[in-house]
């Protein structure tokens, strides 16, 4: 979670000397979705105050939750702030090279398969004991059996493989 929050406060501002009572509600939120405030690696303001009269201050802020290690600290890069008077924050994510391979059964549409795949299936619920439907001793080993051997009728095994 990451944003303009608006809020000044001491906790992330040495600068600033004062706690805002909006930084509990904040905390509150961030723990709620189980994230902990990140410290920038570079820590800066993160506005720059249009007004000389003014000070800079740490408003913008990230928020990321600890357990994921894909997430790293972030960076603050003031030379990226104009036009804005917000300077840009980085946070770097790993990630990994990584394959996933993945295997599923299909049958083609309109095809004779399926066709034949349809009538077993139904065939086989029209032989279900309906007078004692409820009865888990009567269908689930028979409906278990029909679905295998309608899981046994000719199809196409398909794979897919993706790399990051």
């Amino acid at each position: 979670m990451t944003g303009d929050f608006n809020i000044r406060d001491n906790d992330w501002d040495p600068n600033y000397p004062y706690h805002s009572i909006h930084t509990k509600d904040l905390f509150t939120v961030a723990e709620s979705l189980g994230l902990d405030l990140s410290p920038p690696l570079n820590p800066s303001p993160t506005r720059f105050a249009d007004n000389p009269c003014d000070t800079n201050s740490v408003i913008d802020l990230v928020f990321i939750n600890p357990n994921n290690l894909g997430f790293g600290q972030h960076s603050l890069y003031p030379e990226l702030c104009r036009p804005s008077d917000h300077i840009s924050l980085i946070i770097e994510v790993s990630i990994n090279e990584t394959n996933i391979d993945n295997s599923f059964w299909s049958i083609c549409k309109d095809s004779e398969e399926e066709k034949n795949f349809i009538k077993a299936i139904t065939d086989n619920i029209l032989t279900l004991d309906t007078i004692n439907i409820m009865s888990k001793e009567n269908n689930c080993p028979t409906t278990s059996k029909y679905l295998q051997r309608c899981m046994a009728l000719p199809s196409q095994k398909e794979t897919h493989h993706k790399t990051f």
